[in-house]
């Protein structure tokens, strides 16, 4: 009789064998942190966005640009580790998680969409950059991520560790071009978005993803009603937990504080700091 009985699981997602190859060891850098956002003018923003465009702004294309704004602040975290040096990124890259369902629609996958200079498109190049990668890939368009998938399927469980090591070592240690064979030029960027809310979810800490070299993970939680305090007084408010995953080798509480502020400013203002919107709605004001 075995200690537990067992029938092993043959078919899984291209996701699901990269997270077995990827995690070895609970030993690791990570540090984890929350920070708590008003998003009363975020959502006039999106709705003042979407009548003035015609675009389907989303809370994931502001944090993806907060995101890309708060790592143009703060050089020092838009950076990676090769050799155990640190070397900065010389433009600001952020990539987000995209759910890539089956035909039937019976399993779902993970890819990620890169959006190239995050900090200086402004939000309708960002919608159209996303709106184009995400098509691709869930329609198979995208060759790179297939062929990378296909590669990737056929690799035995047992050398998985080791090719994914290898393949980070490849791209970021040795710095090599490898789309010739078809591996995507720097997949994952500077950092990565991915949006637990659309899970139902208020709190999450995604693991940090060691052959991606990605040293920040940010996962936004549901919007929710809440009891807010202002000017003394206990009113309904509106609030968004944004959840964070560092590497602590080379991101410190100094560079979390000037990430924290400047996402904090960019969400709470956007109407000052994101993209001019003409005749903004008076909610705002």
């Amino acid at each position: 009789m075995p200690n537990v009985e067992l029938t092993r699981l043959d078919k899984v997602s291209p996701f699901r064998k990269v997270a077995i190859g990827t995690w070895q060891t609970t030993y690791d850098p990570t540090v984890y942190g929350s920070l708590k956002v008003r998003m009363e003018r975020a959502e006039h923003y999106i709705e003042a966005f979407r009548q003035h465009t015609g675009k389907r702004l989303t809370i994931t294309h502001l944090l993806t640009k907060a995101v890309g704004m708060a790592l143009a602040s703060c050089r020092e975290a838009n950076a990676v580790l090769r050799f155990n040096r640190i070397y900065l990124r010389k433009q600001v890259d952020v990539s987000v998680l995209v759910v890539v369902p089956s035909q039937d629609g019976s399993k779902v996958d993970l890819s990620s969409a890169i959006i190239r200079k995050a900090d200086q498109l402004t939000l309708v190049q960002q919608i159209e950059s996303l709106e184009e990668q995400a098509t691709n890939i869930r329609t198979g368009k995208d060759k790179a991520m297939a062929k990378s998938k296909n590669l990737v399927m056929r690799i035995p469980f047992i050398f998985m560790n080791f090719f994914l090591k290898f393949l980070a070592f490849l791209l970021y240690d040795l710095n090599l071009d490898l789309r010739a064979l078809g591996i995507p030029r720097d997949a994952f960027g500077g950092a990565t978005v991915t949006n637990v809310g659309s899970l139902g979810l208020d709190v999450a800490y995604v693991p940090i993803v060691p052959y991606t070299r990605v040293p920040i993970w940010v996962a936004p939680g549901m919007v929710q009603d809440e009891p807010v305090v202002e000017d003394g007084r206990v009113v309904p408010g509106r609030t968004l937990v944004i959840n964070a995953s560092f590497d602590h080798r080379f991101i410190d509480g100094f560079h979390a504080m000037v990430l924290a502020r400047t996402l904090k400013r960019v969400l709470e203002h956007p109407f000052e700091e994101l993209d001019p919107i003409p005749h903004p709605p008076e909610a705002d004001d």
